[in-house]
């Protein structure tokens, strides 16, 4: 193969890639990101913690009480946030159609020594962003009103739960835990399947288009033609994915390592280049090609989530600096597997190349 030629097709892609959807779909969701990064940060967090909401509400609400006298009255009253109103269930419930409470709360007359559980139903409005944050904190007055009726039935309890012990955090561990456990893995990431399924349509359309064979009707080879398509997807990655960690610095959050994440990023997306490649040139049309790739990258995907150093767990360990020199090893059975990966795609680029007569 000759270089040359690679770099002049991967050139040629990288000076068409704002024709490609895909491409700049992606571009586009990076811009949206820097410009909305904070607000994202809240709406996704509250998506995967419900209860990280509950520090961004300073209101303070009403809650209509109806019902027995209990010592879950005590338990309202130790909230600055709530407010309890005494009042009949219905005067209750009317008063939350106006919006005049946030929350009603019904206990029935059952003792806490009861033989009986005790049965509290809690009114919110449906599909209100207020009823989320009022459960939350409403949650927290019933979990405190539960370790009461524990203490006061604990004679009855055969069997007891297992005591946990999690350190303090300041109260931002929701938040980081998002952060540094679900969205960079899948920033990073991302860009590798972008190209990958970008590699499928560059290839395909070769056939689509009916452009094959003029163009490996010049001095560049089939072979030559895939690869130099393969290096303009794989430019992407480390770019794509360098631009996430800047925009990820930029408001304020700290990536150790991260030459590493971008090494193992590029290896791995390289993998998936090569992987969606092959079935491109296999079935050279792109819904079935783009239908099969997705299947197999699903598979490949479950299969490598079974490992305990999988990427996701790979990428959360060297941001925050846990990941220990057992990496490298990890990026070498990569850099492998991709090498063979690599060997196969020529073999059957090149195969296919002798099949295909150039235009004369």
């Amino acid at each position: 193969m000759n270089a040359r030629h690679i770099a002049i097709v991967a050139k040629k892609e990288l000076s068409g890639l704002s024709s490609e959807k895909t491409i700049v779909f992606a571009i586009l969701l990076q811009v949206f990101i820097a410009m909305f990064s904070s607000f994202l940060m809240v709406g996704l967090t509250a998506m995967y913690d419900p209860e990280a909401i509950e520090g961004y509400s300073t209101v303070t609400y009403g809650v209509g009480y109806a019902g027995a006298d209990s010592p879950l009255i005590d338990e309202f009253a130790k909230r600055d946030d709530l407010v309890l109103h005494r009042m009949d269930l219905g005067q209750a419930l009317a008063a939350l159609r106006d919006r005049a409470v946030a929350a009603v709360v019904y206990v029935p007359d059952t003792p806490p020594d009861a033989e009986e559980p005790v049965t509290i139903t809690l009114y919110l409005i449906q599909n209100d962003l207020q009823s989320g944050v009022i459960n939350v904190k409403v949650k927290e007055v019933l979990q405190s009103y539960e370790k009461e009726l524990r203490e006061v039935r604990a004679d009855r309890m055969t069997a007891f739960p297992v005591s946990l012990n999690f350190p303090e955090s300041g109260g931002g561990e929701n938040f980081f835990e998002f952060v540094y456990g679900l969205l960079i893995p899948l920033l990073v990431l991302l860009p590798a399947i972008v190209s990958a399924a970008l590699i499928i349509d560059l290839i395909t359309e070769e056939y689509q288009r009916q452009t094959l064979e003029t163009l490996i009707s010049t001095p560049v080879t089939f072979v030559e033609m895939v690869w130099g398509k393969i290096a303009a997807c794989e430019v992407l990655v480390p770019v794509q994915a360098g631009v996430w960690l800047l925009l990820l610095g930029f408001n304020g959050i700290a990536v150790d390592n991260a030459a590493a994440i971008l090494l193992h990023a590029s290896a791995g997306g390289l993998f998936l280049i090569l992987l969606g490649a092959l079935v491109a040139l296999y079935y050279r049309e792109r819904t079935s090609a783009q239908f099969i790739f997705s299947t197999a990258l699903v598979v490949v995907f479950l299969l490598v989530m079974a490992v305990p150093y999988n990427p996701l767990n790979l990428m959360v360990r060297l941001a925050v600096d846990t990941a220990g020199p057992v990496h490298w090893l990890i990026l070498a059975l990569v850099a492998g597997a991709t090498v063979l990966l690599g060997w196969a795609a020529t073999a059957y680029a090149r195969r296919i190349g002798e099949a295909t007569p150039p235009v004369r």
